[in-house]
């Protein structure tokens, strides 16, 4: 299946925007000379096993294109990801907050409110991760929509590298709080004769994940800029201007989508390995309990 998705990408026929032409006539030579000393070699031998080449598969390996276009989009989307939660932040003020410290205190709610409904109020912890997340994908399902830009997250390499971080991730915080043992314990469920079963599922069900997280969002991704020039190219210069209005509306709807399925989904992964401490708990079912009683007492006239 990989390798049916590398093959789709790498046909895809992407006309390159000119900041990566600028970027690999500067850095495409020793990038170039790195790879085929280093990188290539091994990619080659693994190919190999399914009887294909790197050649095959993206194209012949030149100074060129020795920087991909997605990993340079995926760099620009980092920086812009920091240069606009810089600017939305402007100068705080719980006084006078501007509108950038609105919009930005929105989706930090947003976000938060999330995490406490999905994983309890102990999945604040996790908020830096998530949100960077949420941020980046956001940012780098939108950038196709402007000029000398293209959606990173149109490619596998891109999709696949945040779904498999995210598993790491939401892994490392499983045995970080339950030890190893007791993390892969809970994969063989709550009745020990059906575990011979129950494990080797889960087992293939985690691992599988990462590829789920990533087909998900390149597939969406992907149909959406192949629409957008599919559109543009029936009836130019007509359907460069007209018709592509529209469809900027149903791609943004889908950037927005596709960024909360994979936030949220990062977050149900956090819930299953991340439990709080019984303080935490008891506090939550304090609240809980105490909420209609609060509101009952709030209803009596004076």
């Amino acid at each position: 299946m990989f390798l049916l998705f590398a093959a789709a990408e790498g046909e895809g026929g992407h006309h390159e925007p000119i900041i990566v032409q600028f970027v690999n006539h500067y850095l495409g030579e020793p990038a170039y000379h790195l790879q085929m000393e280093y990188t290539r070699p091994l990619m080659t031998r693994f190919f190999a096993n399914f009887g294909t080449t790197p050649d095959a598969l993206y194209g012949e390996l030149t100074p060129d294109n020795a920087i991909p276009w997605y990993t340079i989009m995926f760099v620009i989307a980092c920086l812009l990801t920091v240069t606009l939660i810089w600017i939305l932040k402007g100068k705080l003020s719980e006084d006078e907050p501007g509108n950038g410290q609105l919009t930005l205190e929105a989706g930090v709610l947003t976000i938060r409110d999330l995490l406490v409904s999905v994983i309890g109020e102990h999945g604040i912890k996790y908020f830096p991760v998530v949100a960077t997340f949420a941020t980046l994908i956001l940012i780098s399902n939108v950038m196709g929509m402007f000029p000398l830009f293209m959606s990173p997250t149109a490619s596998t390499s891109v999709t696949f590298a945040l779904g498999i971080s995210s598993f790491i991730y939401y892994n490392y915080i499983g045995i970080k709080e339950n030890g190893i043992v007791s993390h892969l314990g809970h994969w063989a469920g709550p009745i020990w004769w059906m575990a011979w079963l129950i494990f080797p599922i889960e087992l293939i069900g985690n691992f599988i994940r990462p590829l789920s997280l990533g087909v998900r969002l390149f597939g969406n991704m992907f149909a959406d800029e192949r629409l957008g020039e599919t559109v543009a190219g029936l009836y130019p210069p007509y359907t460069q201007f007209l018709l592509p209005l529209p469809l900027m509306a149903l791609g943004l709807f889908v950037a927005l989508i596709q960024t909360l399925v994979f936030t949220l989904l990062s977050m149900v992964y956090l819930s299953e390995v991340s439990h709080g401490s019984h303080n935490e708990h008891e506090q939550e079912e304090h609240s809980h309990y105490n909420e209609p009683h609060i509101e009952e007492n709030m209803a009596i006239p004076v």
